[in-house]
């Protein structure tokens, strides 16, 4: 009795399905592809869809579009019964990789296209942000040569300018005090002998050498050990004279303190040459080259306008503000420019022949799937409004544009607006579209689980938080809700500071890339079937950071499987749920699916080589889902 009661339920339900797919079906045909309010009455219609069914060469189910065959029946997949194919779309030949709207449609999607052009010379300017610094060539630093007490610094503040020889101290020393009184001796004792023998006045000249280079080697120059001979009585100091000309940056020692010998007492610079040091990030790096000229301006001198040389690049990338260091060597010869001042500079993308002529598409026209470039193309010529899906070559961004490798011919117009929304209705036709495939070489490739710190885990427990928040928004057909998770989980993502250790960045930075560069696409689409496209591999990179760094919230998640979702693919997702909520069908199949696992707080997901398989068509009555 209990299996017949489940039997009729089942079909009752199956039934309904039914019934309501055909609803959304046709409701959506309507919608997108010039459905017309005053287009007859329910009569008009009914005998419209007769004709249509008669006419139909080709059947498909509304659940799994890829399906086709060539009379009415069921579906291999779901059971659910084919419908015919209409010629809803727009007139014109179609393939997997080409989409034709109506021209209502088209309006509907606010599909907005660009011509490629061809870059001109001077084009597009760079502008980079930095500030200016002490060339590091012409830093300096007074050492003391002897050792003594400091009687007194005639230079007493920082920022004043010191000459080369100039006095900067006077020193008490009593081993120059020993020094002087013996030079003073032996320069007597020459004096004395200048009648006597001939070795008698070599031992005194030799001594009187002795006393001067000693002296020499204990700083005094030539000139001050002169004077020095003519003094009456040996003198208890010495000063110190800077070797350097430039500004003073930092006192280091002061009066009354004791020095050793080499004992810094002033750090000077010389301000004649500064350098400038830029940020640049990675798309900035190609328009960069050693011995480019760049043109400077400063804040404090908006009047102004300074030239330099790019004379570094540093090839450590930052991995917390993901820029490198650019430096830049500018003449100062009016001291105009001072240390900490925040500059810009402009760097042109160039003026060879070669940058002269490339093609260039605006930013807004590329989708990104991995290492992938997707663009869609205007068909010219077709009768109605019609695309095509085309790979492309890219270089390094430039501004607002990005120059075109090869893919693309000039004149040719690419959709700058409504790209996602292409992509998404070419999918759900079941064409080839680009974004719902993934790039083997970024999903998933770092598998090995890696210990991370308390910081670094509770940062990761606000991305897997924000993706469940997504899921449930989806599976409950919120696109709003799931729009604001999403922009929530790109800014968890991007907190996570991967710096160190090695292995930790080596495994995170490429789970960042694609939840920042996907969930950005989710957060611009405008329709639940569109924002289910990224959502799959969003729950990829989930999975990985369970499987690397462990499950680092506070609560049990479950890996769940659905075998009919993405036209029959199968795809996974995480959810906090024990019971299966779907979040590719939301109400419409929120049941279907299996929990094939759960992961508890501090545990790791274990690795997987093969997906649940999917279950074969179950017999009419009988189906699981």
């Amino acid at each position: 009795m209990t299996d017949s009661r489940q039997f009729l339920e089942s079909r009752v339900v199956k039934r309904a399905a039914i019934a309501f797919a055909l609803a959304i079906a046709f409701g959506l045909g309507a919608l997108l592809f010039g459905g017309d309010d005053n287009s007859g009455d329910r009569e008009n219609s009914a005998n419209a869809a007769s004709a249509a069914t008669e006419a139909a060469d080709v059947w498909t189910c509304s659940m799994h579009p890829q399906i086709r065959a060539s009379e009415p029946g069921s579906c291999p997949i779901c059971g659910m019964d084919l419908i015919p194919v209409e010629n809803e779309s727009g007139s014109g030949d179609t393939g997997p990789e080409r989409i034709a709207l109506s021209e209502n449609a088209k309006i509907r999607a606010r599909i907005q296209t660009t011509p490629v052009k061809r870059l001109h010379s001077g084009a597009v300017e760079r502008r980079l942000l930095g500030r200016v610094d002490y060339d590091e060539t012409r830093l300096r630093t007074v050492t003391s040569w002897i050792g003594g007490r400091i009687d007194r610094l005639h230079i007493r503040t920082t920022g004043q300018r010191v000459r080369r020889g100039q006095v900067i101290a006077t020193l008490y020393s009593p081993e120059v005090f020993g020094a002087h009184q013996d030079l003073l001796v032996a320069k007597q004792q020459v004096m004395k002998l200048k009648g006597a023998t001939e070795n008698a006045r070599l031992g005194a000249e030799l001594a009187l050498n002795a006393s001067r280079d000693r002296l020499r080697l204990l700083g005094v120059p030539a000139a001050e050990i002169a004077t020095m001979e003519n003094a009456k009585r040996p003198s208890e100091q010495v000063r110190i004279r800077s070797p350097f000309s430039g500004t003073v940056l930092e006192r280091l020692a002061t009066e009354g303190s004791y020095v050793k010998t080499g004992t810094g007492l002033f750090q000077i610079a010389d301000l004649s040459s500064l350098w400038v040091q830029l940020d640049a990030y990675e798309s900035d790096l190609p328009l960069l080259s050693i011995g480019q000229e760049v043109s400077l301006r400063v804040e404090a001198l908006p009047n102004s306008s300074f030239s330099g040389r790019v004379t570094f690049v540093d090839p450590v990338l930052n991995q917390r503000t993901r820029t490198t260091r650019v430096r830049i060597e500018v003449k100062n010869p009016e001291g105009q420019l001072r240390p900490n001042m925040f500059a810009e500079a402009v760097v042109s993308s160039g003026n060879g022949d070669e940058e002269a002529s490339a093609l260039v598409i605006p930013e807004s026209a590329p989708l990104f799937t991995g290492r992938r470039s997707v663009v869609y193309v205007e068909v010219p010529g077709a009768e109605s409004p019609t695309y095509d899906a085309r790979l492309v070559k890219l270089g390094p961004k430039m501004g607002a544009i990005y120059p075109v490798i090869a893919g693309l011919e000039e004149g040719e117009r690419v959709v700058t607006h409504g790209a996602f929304t292409l992509d998404a209705d070419l999918q759900i036709r079941g064409g080839l579209s680009m974004m719902s495939a993934t790039d083997d070489s970024t999903v998933g490739a770092f598998d090995q689980i890696v210990e991370v710190s308390d910081d670094a885990k509770s940062k990761l427990a606000l991305v897997v938080t924000s993706y469940l928040a997504l899921h449930e928004a989806l599976a409950a057909d919120d696109l709003e809700a799931a729009k604001a998770s999403s922009e929530r989980l790109i800014s968890a993502a991007q907190s996570v500071d991967a710096t160190k250790p090695a292995d930790f960045r080596d495994a995170w930075m490429p789970i960042q890339r694609q939840l920042v560069g996907h969930g950005k696409h989710l957060a611009g689409t405008s329709s639940l079937d569109e924002a289910r496209v990224p959502f799959q591999v969003l729950s990829q990179q989930v999975a990985t950071i369970l499987r690397v760094f462990g499950n680092p919230s506070k609560e049990t998640v479950r890996l769940a499987f659905c075998p009919m979702a993405l036209d029959g693919q199968g795809a996974e997702w995480v959810q906090r749920a024990s019971e299966i909520e779907n979040p590719y069908f939301g109400a419409s199949m929120h049941s279907c699916g299996d929990i094939n696992g759960s992961v508890e707080h501090g545990t790791y997901l274990p690795e997987s080589d093969e997906k649940p398989a999917a279950p074969r068509p179950a017999p009419a009555g009988g189906h699981n889902h």
